[in-house]
């Protein structure tokens, strides 16, 4: 069988067996590391299909913003299910001043607009 690069479903999928929030930024960051190693032609598939809900809303809109942020990437309408996973309060997943900071600086805007607060550079970092 043929390796097939984790998906957002994928990612649901572990998110929900997690409780661990280090655990959970591993499989995020995971995620990231093999879109980006995944073929081109590949990687819109990988955000396209909805996932299953965590249970913890602020995961499920984490998810959104991220298939939003990618589709950007490549110039793409964001997935339909995306659009309504929207926080009504902001969530900064650090609770360090200084990286709540930056994430307010510098989140991407696919971020900001689902109301998640993450870094650009905690993004590059994945």
């Amino acid at each position: 069988m043929a390796y097939q690069p984790m998906t957002l479903a994928d990612l649901a999928g572990h998110l929900l067996r997690q409780h661990d929030e280090r655990i959970r930024w591993k499989h995020v960051w995971e995620f990231f590391e093999e879109y980006r190693w995944a073929a081109a032609e590949q990687q819109p598939h990988l955000f396209r299909d909805e996932p299953a809900l965590t249970g913890d809303e602020q995961w499920d809109v984490l998810l959104a913003a991220m298939a939003e942020h990618l589709a950007a990437q490549r110039d793409l309408a964001p997935p339909e299910w995306s659009r309504a996973r929207v926080l009504e309060t902001p969530w900064f997943p650090s609770s360090l001043p200084s990286k709540r900071m930056e994430a307010l600086v510098s989140a991407p805007a696919a971020f900001r607009k689902h109301g998640v607060y993450l870094s650009a550079r905690d993004l590059e970092a994945a």
